[in-house]
């Protein structure tokens, strides 16, 4: 705690995911970064966090009780508590003991932290119920906590992190005739897999390769699904398994032509933005609450109930390009987090 002035700062409340990282580089690097402080939940989480002075991680503590007395101090002094998805079970029940913390509490929405509402506990569904303020870029995300929960918390608009940030880049001119196509993000049941699988598996014969992000989630549960894409695509079927340096990553995502995103709930909101901001066709699942957010913009993705191997027209990929980089920009983001965070 060495360094850290504990006098009305934004105290981030956050577990160490893929996201937090970059998104810590943008406060520092756009707004008053030395009012900013981070209390990461880091200990179960193999991704590694450069220690900066206004960083508290959780495993650099021997007793667990000694960082929650920490956490306890930041938030009490803390003029806004911003919360990157509600995921810890402990920081549940301080904000429910506490409910005069949750009058200053802005609540990150990440979508896998309130779905299947049946599986969540009391003190959670209390605490969403009564948090202030609710931030999400998904509208349908913000009515389903209403709705589920009964949320009293106002929604503000903000699409959160930078991996949602339009991305430049060099247009491909490809003359091969083979079709890339990507299921999914990460090795997550929630992906539906094996439900796209069964649609592409009437393309088999087809000139197409299929490649699955995998290296992010069950390790178990990606290797059932290699083991099927290997059954059922042989040599078409190309699982990545290993994290992929994000530079090298987006320049993947340049050649992939078809995705497709079969999630029932808003996940993989990087790489989609990404891929329409490429021109690329993007499939979802019906029920998404993506599908409101790319309706309101103006821009065209497709049912995963009806999957075919047709490209992009240049009349819609350009309207995409064009939307995904008016709508998605850096100045978006920056505008919507200077909502609550200035």
């Amino acid at each position: 705690m060495k360094g850290i002035g504990l006098k009305k700062m934004y105290v981030h409340v956050a577990m160490n995911d893929k996201f937090i990282p970059p998104f810590i580089d943008f406060i520092n690097d756009n707004l008053e970064a030395e009012k900013h402080v981070y209390f990461v939940f880091d200990r179960y989480h193999d991704l590694r966090i450069e220690k900066k002075k206004n960083i508290v991680l959780v495993s650099e503590f021997k007793h667990l009780i000694s960082a929650y007395l920490i956490l306890m101090r930041l938030l009490h002094s803390a003029k806004k508590i911003i919360i990157h998805g509600m995921w810890d079970r402990k920081f549940n029940w301080i904000l429910f003991a506490q409910p005069w913390l949750m009058k200053k509490s802005y609540w990150m929405m990440w979508g896998g932290d309130f779905y299947y509402p049946e599986q969540q506990g009391w003190i959670k569904k209390m605490v969403i119920k009564r948090i202030q303020y609710l931030v999400t870029g998904a509208t349908g995300d913000y009515m389903l906590v209403k709705n589920w929960y009964g949320a009293i918390g106002r929604h503000i608009k903000c699409f959160n992190y930078p991996s949602n940030i339009y991305k430049e880049h060099k247009t491909i001119i490809r003359r091969r005739e083979c079709v890339n196509i990507q299921v999914g993000n990460s090795a997550d049941p929630s992906n539906n897999h094996t439900k796209v699988f069964e649609q592409l598996s009437k393309f088999k014969n087809a000139n197409i390769k299929i490649y699955v992000p995998l290296s992010y989630g069950n390790k178990e549960y990606a290797n059932s699904i290699i083991n099927k894409g290997n059954m059922l695509f042989g040599d078409k079927f190309i699982p990545l398994t290993k994290f992929i340096p994000i530079e090298e990553y987006l320049e993947y995502l340049l050649d992939i032509d078809i995705a497709i995103f079969a999630h029932n709930r808003q996940q993989a909101m990087g790489n989609i933005t990404t891929l329409l901001g490429y021109g690329k066709k993007v499939y979802l699942s019906k029920v998404s609450t993506l599908n409101g957010v790319f309706r309101e913009f103006k821009i065209k993705t497709y049912d995963v109930d009806n999957i075919d191997l047709k490209l992009l027209d240049s009349e819609v990929k350009d309207q995409n390009i064009r939307m995904i980089k008016s709508n998605f920009s850096k100045q978006s983001l920056l505008n919507g987090l200077k909502i609550f965070l200035s």
